[in-house]
Formats: structure tokens, sequence, C-alpha cells
């Protein structure tokens, strides 16, 4: 069946929260970004209050478009279990792990709340929109304040009873047993730098050339640690591609042949290795694609993939004005995109007779201004 959907009726919103940014991007049903805004995380808010911080936050993003935002995604730095609603492994914003923070983020956002971690979340918009378009089995690997992991097989996200799937920084590494995210994640470069008498408080500092013999010893464990997650995802889940994101990974983008070698060499047959297609704002897409789910189901359209066509990208950080909601021009800009089969929902024009188009879904006029684009959908017997 085709339906007929207006695309800026209806909108979702996606939510990034981070040990140091959050990130929003707010998008129509088609998937088109319409605005996008970054701010800094207020880490020392206890729970309840950083729960209301999230909820001004989302409407601000909105503005005078929230009375049509239909559901609200929220990408957290830890494990989510969805049965009961739970947080948990969350050492960089331990306040979200009380159970006031959930409770508190559904009361105040006011529209259905679609959870999950944030590295499942980036993972799903690289998928969409990114580097992992096309590829049905794939993973995420987040460098930043922590070590976020993410895993789809067969066009799913695996998350597992308690949301423990993915957190690989939790495994023991080297000698003394420590847990392998006290390698590759900022706060550790910086500690260990400390430990050296070195100042690495900006991780980027450890990949820059010529760098000091102790520097280099920490190199050397970042790597080593880095080829060990790597390879715990390869084996867990045999993705086609293992997607490289986050702060720390931006300082990567040249060694990227180099750790490809030593995961080749390591397991053999090993996955390849790409950067982010979307950067900073891969987790806040993966929480707007969440969102739009509930929007697609008020209109009964089944959970699936119909191929339906748009290009384009979704301009991040560098580009957008911090702390600062951006609107983009207003034929909307879309995601990036390497498949058709992975791109956002465009307007489509119903062929069923009038008695079968559903109420949630109404004809567009045949103005000029409005975009639209013809889709196959199947219908849901």
């Amino acid at each position: 069946m085709l339906l007929d959907i207006v695309a800026e009726d209806r909108l979702a919103l996606g939510i990034d929260l981070g040990g140091s940014r959050t990130r929003c991007v707010l998008v129509d049903l088609t998937g088109s970004p319409l605005a996008s805004i970054e701010q800094s995380t207020p880490v020392d808010l206890p729970a309840v209050d950083l729960a209301r911080w999230i909820a001004g936050l989302a409407r601000h993003s909105a503005g005078e478009r929230w009375a049509a935002v239909r559901a609200v995604g929220i990408g957290l730095p830890g494990a989510v279990s969805e049965n009961p609603r739970t947080v948990s492994n969350a050492p960089n914003l331990p306040q979200i792990e009380d159970p006031a923070f959930l409770r508190t983020c559904v009361e105040a956002v006011g529209r259905p709340l679609v959870v999950d971690n944030d590295a499942n979340d980036a993972l799903l918009g690289e998928q969409r929109f990114g580097a992992a378009a096309g590829h049905a089995s794939a993973a995420m690997v987040t460098l930043g304040a922590g070590l976020g992991v993410g895993l789809a097989v067969d066009g799913r996200v695996v998350r597992g009873r308690r949301g423990l799937v993915g957190e690989f920084g939790q495994l023991p590494f080297g000698p003394g047993g420590e847990r392998l995210e006290t390698r590759v994640t900022g706060p550790a470069i910086a500690a260990r730098g400390h430990e050296a008498g070195i100042d690495l408080d900006d991780p980027a500092a450890l990949f820059r050339p010529g760098v000091s013999a102790r520097a280099a010893v920490i190199r050397r464990d970042f790597d080593d640690a880095l080829v060990t997650a790597l390879a715990a995802v390869a084996v867990a889940c045999d993705p086609d591609t293992i997607v490289l994101g986050g702060g720390i990974a931006k300082s990567l983008r040249d060694d990227l042949p180099m750790y490809q070698e030593r995961l080749t060499a390591t397991l053999h047959v090993a996955p390849t290795l790409v950067h982010t297609a979307l950067g900073d704002f891969a987790g806040a897409a993966g929480a707007a694609v969440g969102a739009l789910h509930v929007a697609y189901g008020e209109l009964d359209i089944p959970d699936g993939e119909p191929r339906r066509p748009a290009r384009g990208r979704l301009p991040h950080a560098p580009g957008a004005r911090r702390d600062a909601v951006v609107l983009l021009a207003g034929h909307g800009g879309h995601f990036p995109t390497g498949s058709d089969s992975h791109v956002p929902l465009r307007s489509v024009r119903s062929q069923a007779p009038p008695t079968a188009t559903r109420p949630a879904a109404r004809a567009a006029p045949a103005a000029p201004e409005r975009r639209r684009q013809e889709t196959h959908c199947p219908a849901r017997r």
C-alpha cells in the first residue's frame, strides 16, 4: 500500500547525552534534519535536575515546533535494561543510574521516550545514514569519555535482557586484570599521563608525531588494548564492518590501516574498519531513528525498511554554532547515506482506495512547496 504522509506534521527528536557534550537533532517524518544543537553537559547536576535539564533542552531544540514532536529518543552512556527500565555501568554520569533520573525524564519530557545505550544509537545512525549503510551486520566502537560498543546482527541491534551486550570496557586486560576501559578512554589516558609525569589532559596529544618515550609507552598500551577490543567485537558478532567514532577516534583516522593490519593478523579474516560518517552527531541521529519508529507506529507503518530514495548530509559540530539551535535550509537536509534501503522515510502518495486510507495519514496538497516522493511501504494485514 502507498501511504501519503505530510512529513512536517509529525517530528521526532534525538538526544545524545554524553559525559562532556550533549547533542540533539530534530527530524521530520522523512528523517530530514530540521535543527541541531550541541551544549556542554552539566555533569554536576543530580539525577532529577539533569533529567529536567534534558527536557528543557529538548523543548529548546524544537522551539516553536515542539507541539509537533511525537517522540523523543535519548542515548545514554550506560547499559540500559528495558524491563524494568534501568541504567547501570555509567561511570561518567553515575547519577543517571538513579531510578529517579529516568522517571523524571518521562514526566518532564511529556512525550513517548525511547531510551538506549549511546553506542547502540550511534550504530543505528551509521547504519541508517552513514558509514555502515547497507551492512545488516555491523558494529560501532566509540572512544571518548568511555568505551562504547554497539552490535547489530541481521539488521537488528543486539541489546540483551539487561542491556549488557557491548560492555566490552568491563573486560579484564593485561597482567593486572584491569578493565579494558582503563587503557582506551580520555580520562584513562589523562590519568596514566599524570602517573608518568606528563600532561595528557588533551588525549589528542598522545597521537601526535614525536611524543616522548614515556608517552610512547602509554600509546603502545592504548594500541594493544584497542586491538584487543576490536578483536573481541569481531568474534562477538562477526560484523561486515566496524565503525570507529567518538572524540579520540578523530585522532586515529590516519592510523586505521595500521589497526586493520593488526586486526587481520590476529583473526586472519577481519571486518573492515571505517571512520564515522556522521561524526559527533551519530548518536543523536540514531536516537532520532528510534523516536521515528514511534511516529511510524502511530501511522500503523510496519517496522521494516521499505525502499525510499534520499541523499544528502547532516552538518555536524564543525559547521554548527555551539550552544545554539542551527536551522537548516527550508528544503531540509538529509543525513549521509550509502544505500537506499537505509534511508529515512520520504513523503509518499496513497494509491489505495479512500476507504483504506488510515486516519493518521492525510493527503498532501499539490502545492509546489510540499516535498513529495513515492515509495512502496508494505501494509500491515
